[in-house]
């Protein structure tokens, strides 16, 4: 056998490099990521942790175990911008601070972030006090989200929930629901957010603010906002929500 030489290049990200911890059995967060961030010079890279069936306290809790193993389990050679751990109703219930701690103590990132995190960061920079939430969750699980934007200051008017504990039936919950749910919500709020990576949200959102005159957010996208405001990268030009419109004429 003849051996040849070669030669580097650089990495695949050379805009940014970013990396998700994502559940089992999510089947929605990567699919916004990349109609969000279609550009090719930028690296989206997803280690996945495994989920029960059915989302509530107890597969949260053994969720937590896994998530350093996720984290060491993006490939070690890239530079990571920023890491994100796609689960909202996980981050609430192991607390944000425990979930980046896990997160980087298996990957060298700049930075952490999360759905809670990043919904709160959204509506401070939306300017939104008063929020509708909607959620898939059973109320073990749709309370202490509720109660945690409670606990950061936002008066959350109105809490819709689809009572669903099955995972696989959450990412099969119709666009049509989830928009008859956010007009319920939308009432007496300044903003709605669609809670949950596994819902989809993300072709939902443009029209509900057409139709409500509010922003709409959703998991999916202040993740993706948050992350893209520690880096050089913009959003594909018409991604969805006033939240990136508003970044796009402050840039």
């Amino acid at each position: 056998m003849k051996q040849i030489g070669y030669e580097l290049t650089g990495p695949i990200g050379s805009a940014a490099t970013l990396g998700l911890v994502v559940l089992q059995a999510d089947e929605t967060l990567e699919q916004d990521f990349r109609q969000i961030f279609p550009d090719r010079d930028i690296a989206i890279y997803t280690s996945r942790i495994p989920s029960g069936d059915a989302l509530n306290a107890e597969t949260i809790a053994a969720m937590e175990a896994e998530l350093t193993r996720g984290a060491q389990l993006l490939p070690r050679a890239a530079r990571f911008d920023a890491v994100g751990y796609g689960c909202t109703s996980g981050t609430t219930l192991i607390g944000a601070e425990a979930v980046a701690q896990m997160l980087r103590q298996g990957v060298d990132t700049p930075v952490v972030t999360d759905p809670l995190t990043a919904a709160l960061a959204a509506l401070q920079a939306l300017g939104a006090r008063r929020l509708g939430l909607v959620t898939p969750y059973i109320d073990s699980i749709a309370g202490p989200v509720r109660d945690a934007f409670g606990a950061a200051g936002i008066d959350v008017c109105q809490t819709l929930s689809f009572g669903e504990e099955v995972e696989a039936r959450v990412a099969r919950i119709s666009p049509q629901s989830i928009i008859e749910a956010a007009r319920a919500a939308a009432l007496g709020a300044e903003a709605v957010f669609l809670s949950c990576t596994n819902l989809r949200t993300l072709g939902c959102i443009a029209a509900l603010e057409a139709e409500l005159g509010l922003p709409v957010l959703s998991s999916n996208q202040v993740l993706a906002w948050h992350m893209m405001q520690t880096t050089a990268i913009t959003p594909r030009k018409d991604a969805p929500g006033r939240l990136f419109q508003s970044a796009s004429l402050a840039g």
